[in-house]
């Protein structure tokens, strides 16, 4: 810690330049010491013993003190957009199990740390990431609609609702949104207000299989490529809609496709196994005796589809928009295993579509580095405040990290 503390004092420096007060920026600096020390908990009595100080000013300045924790994620966003200089812009989600039913935003839900359904808040991120590195730029806790007093249908328990609400200090205009909603708010965040350039989104099947998220990166002019489930269905490219013969009486009818649509499993068995070419999209870290390079490799295969969906507008002819369907058909495997959607160009090679949407395994290191080094689950406050700063003073510290990883002498340097 001695050897790095002048990199953290430079980093804090640029993240809190904008408190009003310095105390709050020395405050702010000892809680990313405090992230950062070894230890295994990283709740606020634990670092204030590591750190020597009295536990309350880091409960002070987490939960009371006056600083926008917005203002901390739009000067990180900056730091991302140019240390990283993202290919992509990740969403994921992830769980933070809990004991009790006062922490903000808790319920029973499918929580990926326990691998099954438990007690747990659910926090939605946006990550900027590279091959090399990613960066958690923000941040939104999901509200179940069990804390949403208007979405209750009982008296006494909208009452109680708001109760929960109150206590955990949630503010008023904040109600239930599904997560794909939460992810386009983000973007909007930290591309129309923030300036992050615009990069390709990428997530898996939890966003991809909503059409309405898919529309909403499309209006906002982002390209994808997102994991979707086999059973959505699409038309080919080639498939053209045909107006059948107005008899002059009654409406005239519209241009529709004659065959239904298929699924996406339908689609790649169609085209055959021969249809996909192998694809190495980058080396890791597990080396073994029969793969010493530890090349990640497989066969995919890339089609130009029409997804099929009511919702999904359609030209003038009433054709449906052309995108790409890319699907990983592993060796030995009767039938592909993965697909995803991608709105990349239609010129794109095999090699970047497959690079693209495997980058999501950048979000298992951040999310494994800010929960086991870094504390990320381990805030014990009940305030929707305190999370959320919680959260962003976690990113800070592994964007830090990512840093002296990236440039080893700079503490030489400092």
């Amino acid at each position: 810690m001695d050897e790095v503390r002048p990199v953290i004092e430079q980093f804090a420096e640029r993240m809190f330049g904008g408190f009003a007060r310095r105390d709050q920026r020395g405050k702010g600096e000892l809680y990313l010491r405090g992230l950062m020390l070894d230890g295994k908990r990283k709740s606020m009595q634990p670092m204030a013993q590591r750190l020597e100080v009295d536990h309350q000013q880091l409960q002070q300045f987490v939960t009371t003190s006056t600083w926008e924790h917005v203002e901390v994620r739009r000067r990180l966003t900056g730091w991302a957009g140019e240390f990283i200089a993202p290919d992509a812009l990740v969403i994921d989600d992830t769980g933070f199990p809990k004991d009790g039913k006062d922490s903000p935003g808790v319920a029973r839900m499918y929580c990926g740390a326990l691998g099954k359904t438990g007690n747990c808040q659910v926090g939605v991120s946006v990550h900027a990431v590279t091959d090399w590195a990613s960066a958690a730029i923000d941040w939104r806790l999901f509200l179940p609609e069990s804390w949403d007093d208007e979405k209750a249908t009982d008296g006494g328990a909208a009452a109680e609702i708001r109760r929960r609400r109150v206590r955990s200090a949630i503010p008023d205009e904040l109600r239930h949104r599904e997560k794909w909603r939460l992810a386009l708010d983000m973007l909007d965040e930290v591309i129309g207000e923030w300036g992050l350039p615009s990069r390709p989104v990428v997530a898996d099947a939890g966003y991809g299989d909503a059409t309405e998220f898919r529309l909403g990166l499309t209006e906002r002019g982002l390209t994808y490529a997102l994991a979707v489930s086999p059973t959505a269905t699409a038309h080919p490219a080639e498939a053209a809609p045909v107006t059948p013969a107005w008899k002059g009486t009654g409406r005239p009818p519209q241009p529709r496709y004659p065959d239904p649509p298929q699924d996406l499993k339908s689609l790649a068995m169609a085209a055959g196994r021969s249809a996909g070419r192998y694809v190495l999209w980058r080396h890791g870290s597990r080396k073994t005796p029969g793969n010493p390079t530890a090349s990640m490799r497989s066969r995919f295969l890339a089609l130009r589809i029409r997804p099929a969906n009511r919702n999904i507008p359609r030209d003038s002819d009433g054709s449906l928009p052309e995108c790409w369907l890319l699907a990983e058909w592993p060796p030995g495997a009767p039938e592909p295993t993965d697909y995803w959607l991608s709105t990349l160009p239609a010129d794109t090679k095999l090699r970047d579509l497959v690079r693209l949407a495997k980058i999501r395994w950048r979000i298992e290191h951040d999310y494994r580095e800010l929960k086991d080094g870094l504390g990320l689950d381990h805030f014990e406050g009940r305030s929707w405040l305190g999370w959320h700063r919680h959260v962003t003073l976690a990113a800070v510290a592994q964007a830090i990290c990512t840093q002296l990883r990236r440039t080893p002498k700079a503490p030489a340097q400092a």
